[in-house]
């Protein structure tokens, strides 16, 4: 029998159509000897959709067809079933999955939210659970448990947008212990989204005005010097990981950009390569890069120890991408982010050492499953009486409190 994967994906979030991107390529690269595919789409309103038609790319051109001709739908649990009950007369069961397969990008699904929801209903997932996803899209809870595990990492401050409209003047005072240029990005934001290199304090302003457009909470760091940037990618859980190919980030740009992510144009590089995938779904893989990275032995050996000790210090799970800096003249490695849910889940750094995407895709349903049994072989209630003596005693120390409860 067939396992039947409910593939999320949208949302409310300024990376949606990434997600869209992402989860199509997943989709049509899962084994369907293996799997019953179902799209589960969120759209920007956070209403539920499901259909066959959601596999198609070309149909997001026109999102009223998919009101039109989708089914919209809830995800709920009924009788240790997970079911999607159209949510339209008749109010009748569409389907029911065994394994969800969040796809998601940024706020308010990749971020703790959409897994909340999920682990509430005891459904068993792909990826990290809550806390991982929170603290992977968070930047500032981020650094805060890299400096504890004492991970390289660049000088940095963070505020929130109100602590910038009471008092500006405070907050750029704190920026005078970093040195310029210096990066300007919203905390819980991905893709690049709402990120500028300031060189000096009028371009810094106009940043942190920009930011604050996509976040409350703002992160301000110092440009590593002779900037190198490399992607390595990790899959596992808490108890084994391993590491993709190494990539070379090449941008145009003082950082890599949304537009040279997800639209791509470059040629091909020499040294490496770019991953040929169907235009109108590129995704992350239309980004330039070398693959593999121009870099020593002793560099990617440091890369892969420190992406292994920040996998399991945030406790993630599934498929991450983790980004790092590297200062070319000083030889020094500084880690930048994890991307919990990363763009077109890495399949490209994974292939570069010959793993197919559909044995990737296979791998993180597994260590999905594996978790759950993990998670649910955990003592998480206890079987009590306490509300039957608060029944008969309880409420006489209540009959004061009539007035004050209405």
């Amino acid at each position: 029998m067939k396992i039947k994967v409910g593939v999320i994906f949208g949302g409310e979030s300024v990376e949606h159509e990434v997600s869209i991107i992402s989860a199509i390529q997943a989709m049509n690269k899962m084994d369907q000897e293996k799997y019953d595919i179902i799209p589960i789409y969120i759209t920007k309103n956070r209403e539920w959709y499901t259909g066959e038609m959601l596999k198609d790319i070309e149909v997001y051109s026109d999102l009223s067809l998919i009101k039109k001709y989708g089914k919209n739908v809830v995800l709920y649990c009924n009788n240790g079933s997970y079911v999607l009950q159209n949510k339209r007369f008749p109010r009748n069961v569409v389907t029911d999955i065994d394994i969800a397969f969040p796809i998601v990008h940024g706020t308010n699904v990749e971020d703790g939210v959409l897994q909340g929801y999920l682990q509430s209903i005891g459904i068993p997932f792909v990826g990290g659970d809550v806390y991982a996803s929170v603290v992977g899209q968070d930047k500032v809870f981020m650094k805060d448990i890299f400096e504890k595990d004492e991970l390289p990492m660049t000088k940095y401050i963070w505020f929130y947008d109100c602590d910038y409209k009471n008092d500006p003047d405070a907050v750029l005072a704190k920026t005078k212990k970093l040195k310029y240029p210096l990066i300007v990005k919203p905390a819980t934001t991905g893709s690049s989204v709402g990120i500028k290199v300031a060189d000096n304090v009028d371009e810094l302003k106009e940043a942190i005005d920009d930011a604050m457009q996509y976040d409350k909470k703002i992160l301000i760091e110092e440009v590593v010097s002779n900037l190198k940037e490399v992607n390595i990618s990790v899959v596992g859980n808490y108890e084994y990981q391993k590491v993709s190919e190494i990539e070379e980030v090449i941008s145009s740009e003082k950082f890599l950009t949304y537009a040279e992510k997800y639209i791509g144009g470059g040629k091909k590089l020499k040294g490496g390569y770019k991953t040929p995938v169907k235009a109108s779904s590129k995704g992350m893989a239309s980004s330039n890069r070398k693959l593999p990275a121009d870099i020593t032995q002793k560099l990617r050996k440091e890369v892969e120890d420190i992406a292994i000790k920040a996998f399991k210090a945030l406790g993630s799970a599934g498929v991450c991408r983790i980004d790092f800096l590297i200062d070319e003249k000083a030889k020094k490695v500084y880690i930048n982010e994890i991307n919990s849910i990363p763009g077109s889940l890495s399949f490209y750094l994974w292939e570069a050492k010959g793993v197919r995407y559909s044995d990737l895709l296979d791998d993180l349903i597994n260590i999905g499953v594996k978790d759950y049994k993990k998670r649910i072989s955990k003592t998480h209630s206890f079987n009590t009486n306490i509300l039957k003596g608060f029944a008969a005693n309880g409420f006489k120390g209540m009959k004061g409190m009539k007035g004050k409860l209405r």
